[in-house]
């Protein structure tokens, strides 16, 4: 599947339902899959989905996906275009939700890494990343740790470097992902999506942050990548929007 559409015309509802059914299955998951099959074409229904640059995305070895955050509609739509790239996505999501019926056993099946927040455990979701990056797996993270504070939706100065740290310690590539649309559907204020008028989604992926001159781990190194990675997130959000950023 190509991105021949480009970022102007969005793909057809039928499509993008379709589209399911020709993605990785294997390595979901039960109920990581079946939660795909049930909110997936709910999400091509309700709004007109962009994708381009999935061809940016290796279809194997580990892999380390670095997205802005704007709605809690991010997950699923960064989801369907990770598998539309061929690519599994892992996440990293508080340990609370492997505790909650249903989205436990959902977070559990689909191999996700839990992160136990402000314990002395915090430190094991960076181990587990590392791992399964190292087992070529494609692990997502939102380096904000929380939607954009920013008034106009540009990426936050608050972030935290947990995906500039597994870059450091594994080589992966680091592929910068931008969603835009998803905080008109799903407001981060919101009890509900808003589906009148139907939105349009873009997600786009852009080429591998370059780290090869950043070395070590220590605590500037892992600024200096994360700052590089932010930067990256920045300017294709504004080539996105057609826009230009705030100067930081």
């Amino acid at each position: 599947m190509n991105d021949s559409s480009g970022p102007g015309k969005p793909m057809g509802t039928l499509r993008a339902i379709g589209m399911m059914f020709r993605v990785p299955r294997r390595g979901r998951g039960f109920w990581f899959s079946l939660a795909i099959d049930l909110i997936w074409p709910l999400m091509a229904l309700a709004t007109r989905l962009r994708f381009r640059g999935r061809d940016k995305l290796p279809k194997t070895g580990g892999l380390l996906l670095a997205s802005n955050h704007l709605s809690f509609a991010d997950p699923v739509t960064v989801t369907a275009f990770a598998l539309s790239a061929g690519r599994i996505p892992r996440y990293l999501a508080k340990a609370s939700l492997w505790k909650v019926p249903v989205i436990g056993k959902v977070v559990a099946g689909g191999g996700h890494i839990p992160v136990e927040r402000n314990t002395s455990r915090a430190r094991d979701a960076f181990t587990g990343a590392v791992e399964a990056v190292q087992r070529g797996e494609c692990v997502m993270f939102f380096p904000e740790a929380g939607f954009s504070d920013d008034v106009d939706h540009w990426p936050s100065q608050r972030v935290k470097n947990g995906v500039a740290r597994v870059a450091l310690e594994t080589g992966a590539p680091v592929i910068p992902v931008v969603n835009w649309g998803t905080h008109a559907l799903l407001p981060a204020t919101a009890k509900f999506p808003k589906l009148f008028p139907r939105k349009t989604v873009d997600i786009i992926a852009g080429d591998p942050v370059d780290l090869s001159d950043i070395e070590g781990t220590d605590r500037a190194a892992m600024d200096q990548a994360t700052k590089r990675i932010m930067h990256a997130i920045t300017e294709l959000l504004a080539e996105l929007r057609g826009e230009e950023p705030p100067v930081r």
